[in-house]
């Protein structure tokens, strides 16, 4: 962090949020309103979070304008606020400071004096969800900044007066270099964001650069070769969890106890020092939870409480998210968008006991489709159908690239996209059966579509055959 990252707040009452409805900035302004500071903010949708900012006290302006910004000492806005936006531009104009979020999380995450930064390409937001869960049932009072909504807290992170903040950290744009963790967490490191990193490498050295930046412990994935390779040649303690390799933290014999469910006995430096059960579903869960014990350990918290806290997470939003049920069909969304996560996630809902498994499937990006379409395929074909939609662009125009969904269709036999979420809705709502179960995938907007399942009404929209495109 550099030094006017980290002065940033010196000096400043008046905080503006460009986007203050989204996800990733509630967080911050939970903790900066706690701090009292003042926040003023800005949004284009009404929504469940603006609603809660507006009862802490917080104005919020629907629509971007320029005179928002008056007054303010810092103005704040998330990647997602295109260039020439009028707010940002009068905040140029009046020589008002203006970063993006993951610049000021980075100043925030350093007013607590042990932050836990949990990074990797698979599993951050249910091991910083989990390792929140167990620190808030054990009274330490965490602070939190998490990439899905927990369910004990209600929010996607809160404002705690312990020591610890604990923080989802992102490699996208190398936003986590923005972090200065006391405990820096490698979870995996797996081929995905490409498009800005290039290749494997750059990808592997910016995650070295992370490790780099940790002032106390690196707690790293032995079982992984490519975190093992990252965490090499740091100067800091390295501590490891795994399942295969020995470890500091190591999960034996692990079982199902019931489909799909797993549990384990942890050791701790060989040995025994708890039971875990696991009330979230995949195996892949047992890496979770094994370093949201380990990361909750290093924090002070006994191996029971650890335990304890792991037992009652049930998940984190749209983490394999069971939503309700519809005409005797079981809804689910999981935010799974690399064929890693996909394959962990279907593999997990295959083995539940379930008529037949629907992956409902968004992809994310050009660029990744393009790059991985024969992992796409080979992982969605686990599933017993799969219904999918056009490519969701996100940062990307679809004009600078060829592939499109109809190119992983024709790899996946049988299967069906459709450019609109209500013809997505009526084709599984029209084909499902009772018992079926489906999931809806992907880190865009698919959710969308699981809740226009949710609400299909038979009567209102009767069944109609659709041609498979």
């Amino acid at each position: 962090m550099s030094q006017t990252e980290n002065g940033l707040l010196d000096g400043k009452r008046r905080l503006h949020f460009i986007g203050i409805g989204g996800s990733g900035m509630f967080p911050l302004v939970q903790i900066l309103h706690a701090k009292g500071y003042e926040i003023t903010g800005s949004d284009v949708n009404e929504g469940n979070i603006i609603d809660r900012e507006r009862k802490m006290g917080i104005p919020v302006s629907m629509g971007h304008r320029a005179e928002n910004v008056h007054g303010a000492d810092l103005v704040v806005y998330t990647a997602a606020i295109l260039s020439g936006n009028p707010e940002i531009a009068e905040a140029e104009r009046l020589g008002i400071s203006a970063v993006e979020r993951s610049v000021l999380l980075g100043c925030v995450a350093a007013l607590y004096p042990r932050p836990v930064c949990i990074a990797g390409t698979h599993g951050k937001t249910t091991t910083t969800a989990m390792t929140t869960q167990i620190l808030v049932m054990a009274g330490a009072d965490p602070a939190a900044v998490i990439g899905g909504k927990l369910p004990l807290i209600d929010a996607y992170g809160r404002h705690g007066a312990g020591g610890e903040i604990i923080v989802e950290a992102c490699e996208f744009s190398n936003t986590f270099l923005h972090l200065r963790p006391y405990l820096a967490v490698l979870l995996n490191v797996d081929a995905d964001h490409l498009d800005f990193f290039g290749n494997m490498e750059n990808l592997k050295a910016a995650f070295h650069k992370f490790a780099l930046l940790a002032t106390n412990t690196v707690l790293a994935n032995a079982d992984d070769a490519n975190t093992m390779e990252v965490a090499a040649g740091l100067t800091c303690p390295v501590r490891t969890f795994a399942v295969e390799k020995p470890a500091d933290w190591r999960a034996v014999n692990v079982r199902e106890y019931r489909p799909s469910f797993f549990c384990f006995d942890v050791e701790e430096n060989g040995a025994r020092a708890a039971h875990i059960e696991l009330s979230v579903p995949g195996r892949h869960n047992v890496y979770n939870a094994l370093a949201a014990f380990a990361c909750a350990s290093l924090s002070g918290c006994a191996a029971e409480d650890c335990a304890r806290g792991i037992r009652a997470f049930r998940g984190a939003g749209r983490r394999f998210e069971f939503l309700g049920e519809a005409h005797g069909v079981t809804i689910a969304d999981d935010y799974a968008h690399h064929p890693t996560e996909l394959e962990a996630t279907l593999r997990a809902a295959k083995r539940m006991d379930y008529r037949r498994v629907w992956a409902v499937f968004q992809p994310f990006t050009y660029s990744r489709t393009e790059l991985l379409l024969d992992d796409f395929a080979r992982v969605l074909s686990l599933a017993d159908k799969v219904v999918m939609t056009e490519i969701m662009g996100s940062r990307e125009r679809a004009e600078d690239y060829t592939v499109r969904t109809k190119d992983l269709a024709a790899k996946l036999p049988g299967s069906v996209w459709f450019n609109t979420f209500d013809e997505v809705t009526a084709h599984v709502m029209t084909h499902a059966e009772p018992g079926d179960l489906v999931i809806t995938l992907g880190c865009g907007d698919i959710y969308k579509a699981a809740k226009k399942m949710l609400a299909w009404k038979k009567v209102l929209c009767p069944p109609r055959e659709q041609d498979e495109k």
